[in-house]
């Protein structure tokens, strides 16, 4: 099905990808895998939606259907691989492209509905920054009675705090400075600490159910799994290009566990959207034109963005 492309949301998956962070980049490259648009043209089999229809497309295009993950509704985690929405190698031999653009193509099966509740403008970034905090607070059942921290207060953190307040969770914020602290507070934080203070993690210890860890660069992650209570478990969603060291003997302690998450099927990202809506939640975004990506690309590199860049798609006509 042929998609029209209105607004897409600028990740920094986008930046790592093009300056080849996580290997080797197949130029020329149109990425973006934060979508949305209206359904322009459909095949003659496509059942699941109609021209004129609201969608998205996240951050997978396709997956081999066949696998025990796959058969599972966890096409995220295909054992052959899934098909990313740019820089990959679709089923055909083509190498996907992303959102960047006026149009794009996908499969059914792997677009989603965008409620009509949700600001059109806002939307792109649910389908990134959104599933990938939602996917592991559902997962690791963040709510009523559970302790969440979240560690960093950008374009992922800002969900991770709106989804884990809206889900019930006592939240935390863990960021360099108390700089963010009074728009963390607003989207639903209960506390806000600076980890450049050393007493923090003296302050912390022993205390959360759950840290979801959304910076991209190297981090300290001994001294976060210190934060953990018994059970606890610290999860990555960040994806710094650099290995992260961890002590087993840090795990040992409160038989904590570190573990990664990757966004979400394609039923759990709808069911995030469908939450969303419902709850009236959003990215905070800043909209901008197509000839200021190079501009937002250096601001997201220096975390001067509140809190996600979407671009308007019309003005690439």
């Amino acid at each position: 099905m042929l998609i029209e492309i209105a607004y897409a949301g600028i990740c920094h998956s986008d930046i790592h990808t093009v300056q080849g962070d996580w290997g080797k980049v197949p130029y020329p490259l149109t990425v973006g895998h934060e979508i949305v648009g209206t359904v322009a043209e459909v095949g003659a089999e496509v059942t699941l939606h109609s021209v004129g229809d609201r969608v998205g497309v996240g951050c997978m295009v396709n997956s081999c259907r066949e696998c025990d993950n796959c058969k599972a509704g966890q096409q995220q985690y295909c054992l052959q691989g899934n098909t990313g929405t740019y820089a990959a190698v679709d089923r055909d031999g083509t190498v996907t492209q992303g959102g960047y653009s006026t149009h794009v193509v996908v499969v059914e099966d792997f677009v989603l509905r965008v409620p009509e509740s949700i600001p059109y403008e806002a939307a792109a970034p649910l389908l990134c920054a959104g599933i990938t905090t939602y996917s592991p607070l559902a997962h690791w059942n963040a709510g009523p009675g559970k302790r969440v921290a979240v560690v960093g207060m950008g374009g992922l953190g800002h969900m991770a705090v709106k989804i884990a307040h809206a889900m019930g969770a006592e939240v935390t914020v863990l960021s360099q400075t108390l700089g963010k602290k009074d728009d963390g507070l607003r989207m639903g934080a209960d506390h806000y600490y600076a980890t450049s203070d050393a007493s923090t993690f003296e302050a912390l210890a022993n205390t959360f159910d759950l840290i979801i860890n959304t910076v991209s660069a190297k981090v300290d992650l001994n001294a976060y799994l210190g934060l953990l209570r018994l059970d606890g478990t610290l999860v990555n969603v960040g994806a710094p290009p650099e290995p992260l060291p961890v002590g087993v003997f840090t795990l040992f302690g409160n038989r904590r566990s570190f573990a990664g998450s990757s966004i979400g099927s394609i039923g759990e990202t709808q069911e995030m959207l469908d939450f969303c809506a419902e709850r009236g939640i959003a990215p905070e975004v800043e909209l901008i034109n197509a000839d200021q990506v190079n501009e937002a690309w250096s601001r997201v590199l220096s975390s001067d963005v509140r809190y996600r860049f979407v671009i308007d798609i019309a003005t690439l006509n």
